[in-house]
């Protein structure tokens, strides 16, 4: 039999999973598991993280077709997961830089230094959505463990430390930290663990119906919140559905 890898490979693994996945009682949620990127935290804008980048290198503007560049870095991540369907790039921080050059190289011509300063300036213009927060303190007020799990290849605590989140989180779990990535049990047993709950009581809230659906296998109910643009994600749903599974205990 030949080996199925990639994104056949990630399918497969969920669809065996969850043919030995629990049938649990339904329950009250008592812990909610968040993913970061396009969940809780907004990349921003590609034309505030070219600008950024532009600002730290004498890179020549007219050479630049900045309307297409803009263009091709709004969906840069989303092009990642065609180009490394396995998520190398959110295991260790090289593999993350090689990726994005990679990335980088399939996209319009500019020069070394600017691509540099891209990488350099990225999490600059990562920014919590504005009902994130309030979401989270929202569950905090009512009991509800906290857990944070993202497919990252660099730190982020200090985004998420920036941005009010980390403050309220019970656990924090990034891939390049336990090396494993989603949609692979180990991340979902992971953040569990980090917060001390079971899946059966716990909602997974995401924005990929591929990666953050891993947890399904386990008996996790989730929440998949496509990527959206503005301010607001959404996010008060989350609480909407803490409150419903309360009828659960009556």
């Amino acid at each position: 039999m030949s080996k199925v890898i990639g994104k056949p490979y990630a399918a497969h693994m969920l669809v065996k999973a969850a043919a030995s996945a629990p049938f649990n009682p339904a329950q009250p949620i008592t812990s909610v598991l968040f993913d970061v990127h396009s969940t809780l935290v907004d990349q921003g804008s590609s034309a505030d993280w070219l600008q950024r980048a532009l600002a730290k290198t004498p890179a020549d503007r007219t050479a630049i077709n900045i309307q297409e560049l803009e263009g091709f870095l709004d969906r840069i991540w989303e092009n990642g997961r065609v180009l490394d369907p396995e998520s190398s790039r959110d295991l260790s921080a090289t593999a993350h830089a090689q990726v994005f050059n990679n990335l980088l190289a399939q996209g319009p011509t500019i020069p070394t230094e600017l691509g540099q300063a891209l990488y350099d300036v990225m999490l600059d213009t990562w920014h919590a959505y504005q009902d994130a927060v309030p979401t989270l303190t929202a569950l905090k007020g009512l009991g509800i463990k906290i857990g944070l799990l993202s497919n990252v290849g660099v730190s982020i605590h200090h985004v998420l430390e920036r941005e009010g989140l980390a403050q309220l989180a019970d656990g924090i779990v990034l891939s390049c930290e336990i090396g494993v990535v989603k949609p692979n049990l180990g991340m979902f047993e992971a953040s569990l663990q980090s917060i001390g709950s079971t899946a059966a009581e716990t909602l997974m809230v995401g924005d990929s119906g591929h990666d953050d659906v891993g947890g399904t296998a386990l008996g996790m109910r989730t929440l998949v919140l496509p990527r959206t643009r503005g301010p607001i994600h959404g996010l008060a749903a989350v609480v909407g559905l803490v409150h419903a599974s309360q009828e659960l205990q009556r």
